[in-house]
């Protein structure tokens, strides 16, 4: 029965990556309906904890979003790219790190991402090579982000083993970035010189697109004192939490059993939130119709609701099974766990719901918590395919087109970095865990 189940859960995750938006997460729920009803599998508990902590970190996020703070970080961004246009290939896919680092979400990276197409052919850089580490920075940042909702996913799992999130923090910044640098490094070798493109040089033949080449797209704009006053308060949240986070004599305590790290998180960004809504003058109505992140972050809170707790639910039906036949290859080469964690993130476009999905399984192996935080940059693996929105928009960004699709699919621009970035994240993780933890 186990591989039906297992074709069934796989099912229900391809047909809803297909579908995308909210399919992901509704599919799960077709999935667990047919693993409870057809195969009587017992579900298990639903992730509430996990969906309640993505609900007030996206509330916090959005709310920035909708009071011009990302504008005013974007401003910001942009300063410092065109201050330094000939290093671009290394400052372009760091600044988009930090954004993402800082805010959660990679999502950030789409009002980045034009500046740094401009730069590169004003530069005489080919764009697709900060292009495409940019993007894949964006991803690794969400493995290092304190407030990432795979982060806390991932903290809420370790926690019962003493796990702070300053352990998870110490490992996976360092790891994350000097993955990111090396794939920046490697990028600079990456197809022809900008003025050797046959592709490019003909398309210098058409005098629309010379014009559209000389048309800037400065984000720079006068920006309110709400917007920066918002900044300020999502930045102090951010910080709180990583104090709190780090040390756990500073937390509020009851019979001497200190605040649990997701109801500070919680608490933390619900009131980030309410701060931000007052002092960047925010009408309610524009967080929802005006705001990527809130729209990105109930799709991902949905895609954990069904697919985590199909997942959930099949893992814990089929543990016996999956033990005797995992346990004894994990348990002494656990680093290919990592590759688990690459193919089904893969499957889930979502980081997060590929650590609620599957690191369950690696905890009840008995992989310790130190190898499990290194292999957590594994999880992002959907650049593999060049379907994801930032990889999209990448390519629609570079006038160019030198960031492209191959004939073959899977040839694409982002595949380079994204493999080295991820295989140096992971080893860097594991010889960071040997000494931290």
């Amino acid at each position: 029965m186990f591989w039906i189940e297992l074709l069934v859960v796989l099912a229900a995750i391809f047909v809803g990556a297909r579908i995308k938006g909210l399919g992901l997460g509704l599919m799960g729920g077709v999935g667990l309906l047919i693993l409870t009803f057809v195969f009587g599998k017992e579900p298990t508990s639903p992730p509430i904890e996990v969906m309640l902590i993505i609900l007030s970190v996206v509330s916090a996020a959005a709310c920035l979003q909708a009071s011009g703070g990302l504008d005013f970080l974007v401003s910001v961004a942009e300063k410092i790219l065109r201050s330094n246009p000939k290093r671009l290939n290394y400052l372009a896919p760091v600044v988009c790190y930090v954004f993402t680092l800082v805010a959660g979400t990679g999502h950030v990276a789409y009002s980045v991402l034009p500046i740094i197409s401009e730069l590169a052919l004003k530069t005489g850089i080919r764009p697709e090579r900060p292009l495409s580490v940019s993007v894949i920075a964006s991803q690794q940042a969400i493995t290092a982000s304190p407030i990432s909702a795979a982060t806390v996913a991932l903290l809420a799992l370790l926690s019962p083993q003493e796990i702070t999130l300053l352990n998870i923090l110490a490992i996976c910044i360092p790891a994350t970035l000097v993955g990111v640098l090396v794939a920046a490094f490697v990028s600079n070798f990456v197809g022809k010189e900008l003025h050797e493109d046959a592709t490019y040089l003909e398309k210098l033949k058409d005098p629309e697109f010379v014009a559209e080449l000389n048309k800037s797209v400065s984000k720079t704009e006068d920006i309110p004192a709400s917007a920066k006053h918002s900044v300020w308060v999502f930045l102090i949240a951010v910080v709180l939490i990583i104090l709190f986070g780090s040390i756990k004599s500073i937390r509020p305590s009851w019979n001497g059993v200190p605040l649990d790290m997701t109801v500070i998180i919680e608490i933390l960004m619900l009131s980030a939130a309410a701060l931000i809504l007052i002092v960047g003058k925010v009408r309610d109505s524009s967080i929802v119709s005006k705001g990527s992140i809130f729209r990105a972050g109930m799709e991902a809170v949905i895609a954990i609701f069904g697919i985590a707790w199909m997942g959930d639910t099949f893992i814990q039906g089929n543990y016996e099974f999956m033990e005797s036949n995992i346990q004894v290859m994990v348990t002494n080469h656990s680093w290919t766990f990592a590759f688990a964690l690459f193919v089904l993130s893969i499957l889930l476009f979502s980081q997060a719901a590929t650590v609620r999905a599957l690191m369950p399984l690696g905890i009840s192996l008995g992989i310790p918590a130190a190898s499990l935080i290194a292999m957590f940059p594994a999880v992002n693996g959907y650049f593999f395919l060049p379907n994801y929105p930032t990889v999209i928009a990448a390519i629609g960004f570079d006038k160019t087109e030198t960031t492209r699709i191959g004939k073959y699919v899977l040839n694409h621009s982002f595949m380079i970095p994204g493999l080295i970035a991820c295989v140096v994240a992971v080893s860097a993780g594991f010889l960071l865990a040997s000494v931290v933890l």
